[in-house]
This record gives C-alpha cells, sequence and structure tokens, in this order.
C-alpha cells in the first residue's frame, strides 16, 4: 500500500472511564460527518475502540478530539492508508463494553498482562514452556495465525472465558503452570483476556503490544513466525507483512472471508452464497441478496454509491 494513498486509516481503542458515554456521541459523530470520516466507533462506560478512515485533515480533526476526552491524551492509533474509503458510513454507538466479553465485574484498568513488543515477540513464543493463544474468533484464525498457537475455536469473543478455564485446568491436571501469550488483531481483545487471567491467578500473562497488525508492521516477512493472513474489519478484509491488501474477500450474503480458491467454487455466486452459508439460507434469501447485488452492480456502472451499500463487521481488534 502506497504511503501516498488518500485515504488514512486509524484503528484505535482505549480503556478509560467516561461517566456519561451517551453525552459524548452528538459532538463526536457531527465532527466525523462534517469531515468526510467514516467507521464505526464504539462508547462504553470502559472506553473507545473503533476504525475510521478519511483524507488526513478529517483524521487529524477527529483524533485531537478523541484525545481530549477524559484518559484518552494517550490512546492507541494504529494506522494505514487505502488508495479508496473503506468504509460506506459513519456510525458512533453506544455500548455496554467496548469490546464484548461478558465478564462485568472485570476492569482491564486494574492490570493486563506483561507488552511484548513485536521484535522480542518471537523469542517468547519460540519458548516451549510458553502456551500461544490466539484470542480471535473462528473465521478470523482460519485465514491466519502465528506458528504452534492454541485455537479457541470461539464464535465470539464472549465464549472466551470459559474456553480458557477449561484450557487451564487441562494444563494444571499434567503438572504445567501455565505462561500464557496471547494476541489479536489490534491489541484490544488482549487487554481484557489477559486482564481475564490475571484476574483468575495466573501470573505470567504476556500479550503482543499493537496486536498483530504491529507485528505484520515492524517485523521482516523473513524473520515472521505469521503464517497466512490477518482478517481486519473493513473492506480490505486482509493484510499481510508490510500491511498489504491481502487475497480474501468477503461473501456478502453471511460476512466470511474467502479466499480465491474459495470463490473458485461452485457454492459462490457473488453477493449471494458461498460454502459458509450455501445450506443454511433460504431460496427467498438468495433471491433477495441477488436483487441487492444486481442494484448494487447498477449503481457502480453508473458511478453512484447504492443506499444499502455493503457494511462492515462490527469494530473489533
Amino acid at each position: 500500500m502506497s504511503d501516498n494513498a488518500p485515504f488514512r486509516i486509524a484503528a484505535l481503542y482505549q480503556f478509560t472511564r467516561f461517566d456519561d458515554p451517551a453525552a459524548l456521541r452528538p459532538a463526536l459523530l457531527a465532527l466525523c460527518e462534517e469531515n468526510g470520516v467514516r467507521g464505526t466507533l464504539l462508547l462504553a462506560r470502559e472506553g473507545i475502540n473503533g476504525t475510521i478512515a478519511g483524507v488526513d485533515h478529517g483524521i487529524e480533526l477527529v483524533l485531537a478530539h478523541i484525545r481530549q476526552l477524559p484518559g484518552c491524551a494517550a490512546i492507541e492509533v494504529k494506522e494505514s492508508r487505502a488508495e479508496h474509503q473503506p468504509f460506506h458510513r459513519m456510525k458512533v454507538r453506544l455500548k455496554k463494553e467496548i469490546v464484548t466479553m461478558g465478564e462485568p465485574d472485570l476492569d482491564p484498568l486494574a492490570g493486563v498482562g506483561t507488552y511484548v513488543a513485536p521484535e522480542d515477540w518471537n523469542a517468547l513464543i519460540a519458548d516451549p514452556d510458553t502456551i500461544l493463544i490466539d484470542t480471535r474468533n473462528d473465521y478470523e484464525v482460519a485465514i491466519g495465525t502465528f506458528r504452534g498457537a492454541e485455537d479457541p475455536k470461539t464464535k465470539s469473543f464472549r465464549e472466551f472465558p470459559e474456553w480458557f478455564r477449561a484450557r487451564r485446568a487441562e494444563l494444571e491436571a499434567e503438572g504445567k503452570s501455565p505462561k500464557v501469550a496471547m494476541f489479536c488483531t489490534g491489541g484490544i481483545r488482549c487487554e481484557k483476556s489477559t486482564a481475564f487471567a490475571r484476574s483468575e491467578g495466573l501470573d505470567e500473562v504476556y500479550h503482543l503490544k499493537g496486536g498483530i497488525l504491529n507485528y505484520l508492521e515492524h517485523v521482516p516477512a523473513e524473520e515472521s513466525l505469521w503464517e497466512g493472513e490477518c482478517f481486519v474489519f473493513d473492506e480490505r478484509v486482509s493484510v499481510g507483512h508490510g500491511l498489504a491488501v491481502g487475497d480474501h474477500s468477503l461473501c456478502r450474503a453471511c460476512r466470511m472471508p474467502l479466499s480465491p480458491e474459495d470463490m473458485a467454487q461452485e457454492s459462490f455466486v457473488e453477493g449471494v452464497s458461498c460454502l459458509h452459508c450455501i445450506d443454511s439460507r433460504t431460496d427467498e434469501q438468495r433471491a433477495r441478496y441477488a436483487e441487492r447485488q444486481r442494484q448494487e452492480a447498477l449503481a457502480a456502472a453508473r458511478g453512484e454509491e447504492h443506499v444499502g451499500a455493503r457494511h462492515n463487521k462490527k469494530a473489533d481488534g
């Protein structure tokens, strides 16, 4: 991706304490809309999370505003660039959690795992005593992960605590005292997963600072222990080393990532079906998807954006 590409993508999160997140929403949404910034931002009492994209000036204004919010002066921001606007609208949503784990008493501000910089990550996960855990959901893990990582096979982050408790019990039954290293896309899920592990009584808990995206940006491909591509929550779908846009696309029917091989299968019909959803959608649904696809194609031919344009999965990390 060229450093001169016109659109700047900013993935950000900050655990902090907002007394009234609803009061923060109107000004933030208005500023984004006034400056052509699109994407999704989540606000909750525990902080802010999301990904936005726009031209440099607009992104700068929005980031400056966010840095003025309580506890956000040093907010984590991961940036990349794109040739086209990767989002179709701007949403600022109010949530109970900025990344939903379903552990209401967990406070990441009370203590998380030890941060490990990308350049030190290989040594940590090469240690045979390290239990390496991918905290992302199954469809993300399926297109790429670190060599030797354990896959919890979760459908949502809410399933992670139960999986972790069961896995820890297995390890301790084998006489092992877990030394755990966790990773996720941009770092936010690890703030919660490592805080959770520590709240469960584990002392040796580590996580990859800045997540997979930070690793792919700073660790050369020839030294990398990453295999595959990294799913991202925008229209790029996946990225590889150097944050170059990957080979995956989304099924517009079920929102699952698809490889070129997946799209070569008979089950794949653009905008209508793929191997993941061919048996779980009705003929009526597929007819509706086909009409939506037809309308989008007509709009594209006119150089317009279809009103029902493709939307993205929720912001995550």
